[in-house]
């Protein structure tokens, strides 16, 4: 018997679409369903934790200004 899941639909950029998909590679605890470049369904009680893993991963991949560049 199919299994429902209750699920938000999530529109992004491409970019960030990437990043989401990255996480979820692993353990595939929050996409239910990839629709196209820029939207996804992810299930809604993982929404808050996948937001959490999405600030962590964007705060790792941001470039601190260089300093050096001033003198």
């Amino acid at each position: 018997m199919p299994k429902a899941v209750k699920g938000v639909l999530v529109e992004c950029d491409p970019s960030i679409k990437a990043i989401i998909l990255k996480i979820d590679q692993d353990k595939h605890d929050y996409i239910v369903e990839d629709l196209d470049d820029q939207t996804l369904v992810i299930k809604e009680s993982q929404l808050q934790k996948l937001k959490l893993r999405l600030e962590e991963e964007l705060a790792n991949t941001q470039q601190m200004p260089d300093d050096s560049a001033s003198d």
